[in-house]
């Protein structure tokens, strides 16, 4: 791109190509989540958790790649390889200051078996921070900011932590004239001796369950049941269901085999990156182009904001079809990190 407003004079790979024609982004028309979003509604309406629809919508949120390989074609038509149509977003974003978002679990890093051992490559990372150079860029994760930050170790970054609900800007060494370390955000702050409470409550009940980890993500708790056997989960359910009952002022959602219990604060990944625009002065400009890149439905709040904003784009990383908010698709991680390197 032969305009971006960057500090170095030669931007990364990811953002240098042929002038080519313009052309709009591809017009897809979104038509709203599938079922297990309305199911993840009705579960946490008036706090009533039916276990039964827990566990139907801890199924719908955990799909196989075989129950949707038949429609893969169709949903890759109506959701490209980012890869695929490249030309058409460099030629979107000319001209246009780029901040980029990144998701981290499954995104920047692969989905595994022991959330404590999701490690980024040193390729990966070394990219990111080649990104981060010239763009400003944050990752914004439900994993609490200080464990995010540990497996990244880029100072330069910013860090939106526990669902965008703890946001720090970077620390040290960012040679990006619009990075701000003064930003802080933390607007649950008042829930953490809940949070504390409620985890200790479910370390107790989920013990006896096999396979199940409760994680502190500081404003919010993460019950990962990957390793859990399907034929456990309504157990499982039940046993989180009987903690939050008593805790009106904690929702539940969900993500890829995890069930996430947040304050009922409206704050979410959408609201963390309206707030960092708008900390690095984009709020009312047209002339920013922010890219969001995640794989988990709790990026979808994001995905829906820069459709609102009718500003930048969305790229969902998943090799299931499903419905979003995002414009393009990846794979998975690796074709992130191809995708920057192009």
């Amino acid at each position: 791109m032969t305009k971006q407003k960057v500090v170095a004079a030669v931007p990364p790979p990811l953002f240098t190509t042929a002038e080519v024609k313009k052309q709009p982004l591809h017009g897809f028309t979104y038509t709203g989540f599938d079922s297990s979003k309305k199911v993840v509604r009705d579960v946490e309406t008036n706090g009533e958790m039916k276990v039964n629809m827990l566990v139907d919508s801890m199924r719908a949120c955990s799909p196989t790649r075989r129950e949707f390989s038949h429609d893969q074609t169709r949903w890759m038509d109506r959701y490209p390889s980012a890869l695929e149509v490249f030309d058409e977003i460099i030629n979107a974003s000319k001209g246009k200051q780029i901040v980029m978002f990144l998701d981290y679990d499954g995104t920047l890093s692969p989905i595994v078996d022991d959330p404590d051992r999701a490690y980024m490559s040193d390729e990966m990372r070394a990219t990111v921070k080649k990104l981060a150079m010239y763009f400003p860029t944050a990752i914004v994760s439900g994993r609490c900011r200080d464990k995010v930050y540990n497996f990244v170790k880029l100072a330069e970054l910013y860090y939106a932590g526990s669902h965008g609900m703890d946001i720090r800007g970077p620390s040290t060494g960012s040679k990006n004239k619009k990075s701000s370390p003064s930003v802080l955000c933390q607007p649950a702050s008042e829930y953490l001796p809940m949070i504390d409470e409620v985890y200790g409550l479910l370390m107790e009940k989920t013990q006896s369950t096999a396979g199940a980890k409760v994680e502190n993500n500081k404003f919010c708790l993460s019950v990962h049941f990957r390793c859990v056997d399907e034929k456990k989960w309504s157990e499982l359910a039940s046993k989180v269901r009987s903690v939050l009952k008593n805790y009106p002022k904690l929702r539940l959602t969900q993500g890829r085999k995890v069930l996430e219990i947040r304050p009922t604060i409206k704050w979410d990944k959408g609201k963390a990156l309206e707030f960092l625009l708008e900390s690095l002065g984009y709020a009312n400009c047209t002339d920013v182009f922010p890219i969001y890149i995640g794989d988990d439905r709790t990026d979808e709040d994001a995905f829906k904001v820069l459709r609102e904003r009718d500003q930048g784009f969305g790229i969902l990383v998943s090799k299931i079809p499903r419905d979003t908010n995002a414009s393009y698709s990846l794979q998975e991680p690796s074709e992130a990190s191809l995708l920057f390197n192009t």
